[in-house]
């Protein structure tokens, strides 16, 4: 497994090929939710892309944005895993990451989970800051987490594996967020 991190101006033409295909086929086809995945942020300067990828191509992988004009907040976004490498914790080591950056930031966090998995990211912290609405058909709820401070690791919070990493309950399928 190979991590990769690409700012969007940064990604070649072959890699936003397979970003957008993975995304496409769990987003738009396995979770039959028409919907125009191409939406122009992908390419922005500020705009991160962070995968982790296997022989077969991207095996997970999210992006994460800098809204204009706002506070420093990340948004984090299109979390998606492939079919067949759901269950390894790969999005959460991905997640886990991006958190680690922000949170030595100072940098808040927000995204726009689907319902279904509203636990998996209240096990990162996150917490829901309004009502559940429609994207596209599919239920989400809008969440934030505040940047933590730097220097405890998972561990010392109690999960007690050895790796340093908080690994919640992981979903069956990739999530849009």
């Amino acid at each position: 497994m190979v991590f990769h991190h690409r700012l969007g101006p940064e990604l070649t033409a072959a890699e936003l090929h397979a970003v957008l295909a993975v995304r496409v086929a769990v987003f738009v086809v396995e979770q039959a939710c028409p919907y125009p995945e191409v939406d122009g942020r992908d390419l922005d300067a500020t705009t991160g892309h962070r995968w982790l990828a296997d022989d077969a191509g991207i095996a997970c992988y999210l992006r994460t944005l800098h809204q204009p004009g706002d506070d420093g907040t990340v948004r984090i976004g299109r979390v998606v895993t492939r079919a067949d490498r759901r269950g390894e914790g790969l999005a959460a080591r991905l997640l886990t990451g991006v958190l680690a950056g922000t949170d030595a930031a100072g940098q808040p966090t927000v995204l726009d989970a689907q319902t279904r998995l509203q636990g998996w990211y209240e096990g990162f912290g996150y917490a829901v800051t309004g009502p559940e609405f429609l994207d596209d058909g599919v239920a989400h709820v809008p969440m934030h987490r505040a940047a933590r401070t730097v220097g405890r690791t998972a561990d010392e919070h109690g999960d007690g594996d050895g790796s340093g990493v908080v690994q919640p309950a992981l979903p069956g399928k990739g999530a849009r967020c």
